[in-house]
């Protein structure tokens, strides 16, 4: 499959997953981390990191790629509401960020390979669909130390409010496929398990699926649910 096929394939949602709603009363934060990943219950909240992104109103853009090079990756997320069964959550802003293939986040200064403060690479915000789907055209995160392979993601209301900031985690297996390919740095030194950031709540924040190849490429899926 050619890379246009691939990325056109992915747009449409390609194994998009749908949680099954499930009850949950109030719970403290052990108990939140630890519950299954189908249950109607918000995303784990996470840390917006060292790097979030600055101005994501100025970058509503389906590909976020900029100038940098990597396995092909889309990105498909569906937002859910939990005050309402995990129904789809239409019309409100995604924002996601995540390094590059070595490690770099643009917007800042002090990265691996140095300063990308005016640079604006793998940052991107859409609204939700009818169905609370998004999409995006990125290619593979990269690594750094001391964090295992991840993406950021906000999701705010229509008027800015912020609703939940998590992480999405990748398939060990996955990441070592692709940091074997050139441009990348080899294999994480940090596995998913232990990442501080998932270290409570790794079900919850592994991808839901994550299919493909280093050649055409791979699609990522996720649910996020939030209390909208």
């Amino acid at each position: 499959m050619d890379r246009k096929k691939f990325l056109k394939k992915g747009m449409l949602g390609l194994g998009t997953i749908i949680a099954v709603p499930s009850l949950i009363t109030s719970c403290d934060k052990e108990e939140m981390d630890n519950i299954s990943p189908s249950a109607c219950a918000p995303s784990p909240s996470e840390t917006d990191g060292p790097f979030p992104i600055k101005t994501p109103a100025d970058w509503v853009r389906e590909n976020i790629i900029g100038d940098r090079t990597g396995v092909p990756l889309v990105i498909n997320f569906t937002i859910q509401n939990t005050n309402n069964d995990c129904a789809p959550l239409p019309d409100v802003l995604v924002d996601i960020w995540h390094c590059d293939s070595k490690g770099n986040y643009s917007e800042y200064d002090g990265q691996i390979e140095g300063d990308f403060t005016t640079e604006h690479f793998l940052r991107g915000r859409q609204t939700t669909d009818g169905n609370g789907n998004v999409s995006f055209i990125s290619v593979y995160p990269g690594w750094y130390p001391g964090r295992a392979p991840h993406l950021h993601v906000e999701v705010k209301s229509i008027s800015g409010s912020s609703l939940l900031i998590t992480q999405v985690a990748f398939p060990e297996d996955i990441s070592n496929t692709v940091y074997a390919a050139e441009g990348y740095n080899g294999n994480f030194d940090t596995s998913n398990s232990n990442d501080g950031e998932f270290s409570n709540s790794l079900a919850r924040n592994m991808a839901d699926s994550v299919a493909g190849n280093t050649t055409d490429g791979y699609v990522l899926t996720k649910v996020i649910k939030v209390a909208g």
